[in-house]
């Protein structure tokens, strides 16, 4: 890896010398440039001022912030210099706060920090030592391209990973998502919902997790360079919804099967299917869990 940063991490008195290093490898995205579609040759975006339609390079350029309809205000270089956050090589921790307090929306762009020489690498193994056994982060300020930001530190594998910190003030509510509203629970599904989440648990590293659409748009790529079809996956069927204690009952038994939560529950759609288009029938492929009472209860079912 090579290092974007150099400094030092402090806290009291304790002097860190660390550098940073990308956590995120963006070398590895795939990009397409813009073709004319008639001859293939690549596009080129010209800047044309609205007003007169002339063509402009970068030295007929400035920023403005509109401050009113077709109204601005002009800043330039020096005005931004005159805000620039003083550089500094030093990431002073303000504190150290419970992991359990930071929303996980307040997570940003993560970096690796790697002691910087051998001095460094005791002290450093302290700090990754002491926050993995407390469970807290270290919160402080990093400057970073001439911008100062809010960080997290914590500790991954024994090293220390800094996050940018995501500002509440530009974070918005789950409040304000449409469609959200109290609604009572059932006791009984309530209580089948978390046997269902109990028996799907397994650790992370058990669950694949993997860029699939990325592997899939390099095959694609190869196969139209070597001239074959491209193939199209097909989408999965979208199964309706079912009985909601007898969904959760039969993905309880899927599950303890290791077999798709889903699948039984979808033959049980099939089988309610067909009892409704053949009354004589249905009571013969009726579940027997229908058969069971429902709560007489005044709340909606979830």
């Amino acid at each position: 890896m090579r290092s974007l940063w150099k400094g030092h991490i402090r806290f009291s008195m304790v002097t860190i010398p660390i550098r940073l290093y990308n956590a995120v490898d963006s070398g590895s995205s795939i990009s397409f440039n813009q073709l004319h579609k008639q001859d293939n040759g690549r596009v080129r975006y010209e800047k044309v001022c609205r007003s007169c339609s002339e063509t402009l390079g970068g030295s007929d350029i400035v920023k403005g912030y509109e401050y009113g309809p077709d109204e601005y205000v002009i800043i330039d270089d020096d005005d931004f210099d005159k805000v620039k956050t003083k550089s500094s090589k030093i990431i002073e921790i303000e504190g150290f706060v419970s992991t359990d307090e930071v929303d996980v929306s307040m997570y940003d762009t993560p970096y690796f920090a790697g002691p910087d020489g051998d001095v460094a690498v005791k002290v450093y193994a302290l700090l990754a030592k002491a926050l993995s056994e407390s469970g807290k982060l270290g919160v402080g300020k990093v400057v970073l391209r001439d911008r100062e930001d809010m960080v997290l530190i914590g500790c991954q594998d024994h090293g220390l990973v800094l996050y940018k910190v995501r500002y509440p003030q530009f974070l918005r509510s789950m409040k304000d998502v449409p469609g959200l509203a109290e609604a009572d629970v059932i006791a009984e599904e309530l209580k089948l919902a978390q046997t269902l989440v109990d028996s799907m648990s397994k650790p992370l590293r058990d669950i694949e997790i993997k860029d699939t659409y990325h592997a899939a748009v390099k095959d694609m790529i190869q196969a139209k360079v070597e001239g074959k079809e491209v193939v199209m996956a097909a989408d999965d069927e979208v199964k309706p919804v079912v009985d909601i204690m007898t969904a959760l009952r039969q993905s309880i038994e899927a599950a303890k099967g290791d077999v798709k939560p889903m699948e039984r529950a979808a033959a049980a759609v099939a089988d309610t299917t067909d009892a409704t288009d053949d009354a004589p029938a249905a009571k013969a492929k009726k579940p027997k869990t229908a058969a069971k009472k429902k709560p007489k209860a005044k709340t909606k079912a979830a």
